[in-house]
């Protein structure tokens, strides 16, 4: 797997940016099939930083159900892997920089 399809996006969010506050963690939605080797490997390269743990977790899909004037519309949202990404400590990542 190439590393540029590794990572998908980064996840921003209040509850992310508390985390990258306190604990220096950063949260990204990965490809399924992606292992912490080649997630750590790509945020490296990307970055520019040093990368010291990975933790990753499949977040299953949910079904999703709303009430209109048609009556019920059913749907499903998909699954998706997300990695928390531990740096070294005095490394940080600007995500806002390039927006």
């Amino acid at each position: 797997m190439k590393l540029s399809d590794v990572l998908i996006r980064p996840v921003v969010s209040e509850k992310v940016n508390k985390a990258t506050d306190k604990f220096n963690r950063y949260y990204f939605i990965v490809d399924k099939k992606s292992n912490k080797l080649e997630i750590k490997k790509a945020v490296e390269e990307f970055y520019g930083v040093a990368v010291s743990e990975v933790n990753t977790a499949v977040m299953p899909g949910k079904a999703k159900f709303r009430f209109t004037k048609a009556g019920f519309i059913a749907g499903k949202k998909p699954s998706y892997k997300k990695a928390i990404v531990t740096l070294a400590a005095g490394e940080s990542i600007d995500l806002y920089a390039n927006i």
